[in-house]
């Protein structure tokens, strides 16, 4: 017979202690168990929700008679698809009868689960166990270097599935059969199963009604229901869904020693109350290769070249030559940088190739070569020249007092190439005018400021255009719901009034009640998001709003 090769130990799995944990150690019964969840439950939680929630029953000669719900296997479902009903062995047929079977099941893609690799899913929900059993007994008030020990559970994270079944209901009467169907339809949406285990959401489609004569008066109803479940096996080859994980109580690491432990007896406090044990050496821990530091170019060490292995302690103290604190004044033969940033002032920058930044001089400021300047100059003083060569570009002269004319009759014309700029006001034949105003609304109404293009231009867009479009809307709505006696519901939204208009109210609207006109002393409008919503005072009105009623609605809607 062939046998196997050993698989190389670089090859196998490392086997770790830690995770090998008894789920039923003596002392400490684990009663966390693997959660699994199959197809079977959540069949199993459709029978006992109807058999035992919704509990359908009939009415059989004053005699309430329950309905029993079976799942069909397919010998059933086959009976029943040629027959249209189900015989019992009598050959008699079952009535009142609900049976079901599961038609279809697909994953549910709202709610994907990547585990990446179903024999190792990597997708788990952590809980902590509250109470240990293993801490039963343990004071860890008073015990040392020992923390409580604390259970952690992995679950893994099941697969979430869409679940279809058929379900077929036959009766004598059409009466027990819609009292059927209403208990069914008002657990719409509920979640079905067992208390105490899993349930299960559910929706429940539209109904089908037929009825037949086969020797007996047959009453038939179907219905498809929906249920959002998830599925959850307790083992999937080697994997478990709940896997059980322990911290420890104490660390300890060993090491060897070259000291032996110290032993002796408590002494008695200084206090007086009790005794206490005195310090104690334990051991020391030496190194087989020293440490050294030995001490260098402008550096001194107080045990320079002196060997450190652990076994005593030792002091080492280095220094410079001289305090080099950021409040000290430091003194070098030579500093060499490839450039310096001036403190205080991290902006200024002194290079090889200049000072990028802002410098303040206090004295006088000589240079034997030319003076470049590539930015303004301002001087506060007087300035002394011998010569001036002035490339003309742009001038700007500051007066401190005075006034300047230009020209002296009517007739004469001042040409000005390039920009203007006015501070104070401006006068235009007797018409004062200190401002060019680009307000767009126009609010302020000054009598001393020139708008703008853009100004006026905007005012009327905005204004004159949007009131005229405000003023020609007029459009008619018709109601959407009646939701109660009082309120009517318009699938619309009130036109906004532009500025300077009284806003929008009932009576910028006409309604009518089945052709008749409605007082509008009566009515008041209330917008709720995308809905215009009617109100009507019905003791002023004289009448209350019944769901059959058509109110049109005419004035200023939105659109």
């Amino acid at each position: 017979m062939a046998r196997n090769k050993p698989i190389p130990r670089s090859q196998r799995n490392i086997f770790n202690r830690g995770t090998k944990i008894s789920r039923n150690s003596p002392g400490a019964k684990d009663d966390v168990k693997n959660i699994s969840v199959g197809i079977m439950d959540m069949d199993s939680a459709i029978m006992y929700y109807f058999n035992e929630v919704i509990k359908p029953n009939v009415e059989i000669n004053d005699e309430k008679v329950k309905v029993p719900c079976i799942y069909a296997s397919p010998e059933r479902w086959t009976q029943i698809t040629k027959q249209g009903f189900l015989r019992d062995k009598k050959r008699q047929i079952i009535v009142p009868l609900i049976v079901y079977k599961r038609t279809g099941m697909t994953r549910n893609t709202d709610m994907p689960i990547d585990k990446l690799d179903s024999n190792e899913p990597k997708l788990f929900y952590s809980f902590q166990k509250k109470y240990s059993q293993q801490n039963r007994f343990d004071k860890f008030s008073v015990l040392q270097n020992i923390e409580p020990n604390r259970e952690y559970y992995n679950v893994a994270m099941p697969d979430y599935m869409n679940l279809t079944y058929e379900f077929t209901i036959w009766t004598s009467y059409i009466e027990q059969m819609n009292r059927i169907v209403e208990k069914v339809n008002y657990s719409d949406g509920a979640y079905w199963g067992e208390p105490g285990k899993m349930k299960f959401r559910t929706q429940i489609e539209s109904f089908s009604d037929a009825s037949q004569v086969e020797g007996e008066r047959l009453i038939k109803t179907t219905f498809s229901v929906n249920l959002y479940g998830y599925i959850l096996p307790e083992r999937f080859n080697n994997v478990s869904t709940t896997q059980k994980f322990l911290t420890p109580k104490k660390l300890i690491i060993r090491e060897e020693t070259d000291k032996i432990l110290s032993t002796g007896l408590p002494t008695p406090s200084s206090k007086g109350s009790g005794a206490e044990f005195g310090a104690k050496d334990i051991f020391g821990i030496s190194v087989g290769n020293s440490f050294i530091l030995t001490q260098g170019t402008g550096v001194t060490i107080s045990n320079t070249g002196v060997s450190f292995d652990g076994s005593s302690a030792l002091t080492q103290t280095m220094s410079i030559g001289q305090d080099v604190a950021t409040t000290a004044n430091v003194q070098f033969n030579q500093v060499t940088a490839s450039n310096a940033i001036q403190i205080g002032d991290s902006s200024t920058l002194y290079t090889s190739t200049g000072i990028s930044g802002s410098i303040d001089v206090t004295g006088s400021f000589a240079t034997t070569g030319d003076l470049t300047v590539q930015g303004d100059t301002t001087i506060t003083g007087t300035l002394t020249a011998n010569e001036f060569h002035t490339t003309f570009t742009s001038a700007s002269i500051i007066l401190a007092s005075g006034s300047t004319r230009f020209g002296d009759t009517l007739d004469d014309t001042h040409e000005f190439t390039g920009s203007v700029d006015v501070t104070g006001s401006f006068s235009l034949n007797g018409y004062e005018i200190n401002e060019i105003s680009n307000d767009t609304s126009l609010t302020d109404g000054s009598a001393t400021s020139v708008p703008t293009e853009n100004a006026v231009k905007t005012y009327i867009t905005d204004n004159v255009s949007n009131t005229a479009t405000y003023l020609r809307k007029n459009f008619f709505k018709s109601s959407a719901s009646i939701t109660n006696a009082t309120t009517a519901s318009f699938t619309a939204v009130t036109a906004s009034a532009p500025t300077g208009i009284t806003s929008t109210t009932e009576n910028d609207f006409v309604f009518f009640i089945n052709g008749q006109y409605m007082e509008h002393n009566a009515l008041a409008i209330q917008q709720k998001g995308s809905s215009l919503e009617l109100h009507v005072a019905t003791g002023s009105i004289g009448y209350i709003l019944e769901s059959d009623d058509e109110i049109l609605g005419i004035g200023k809607f939105d659109s």
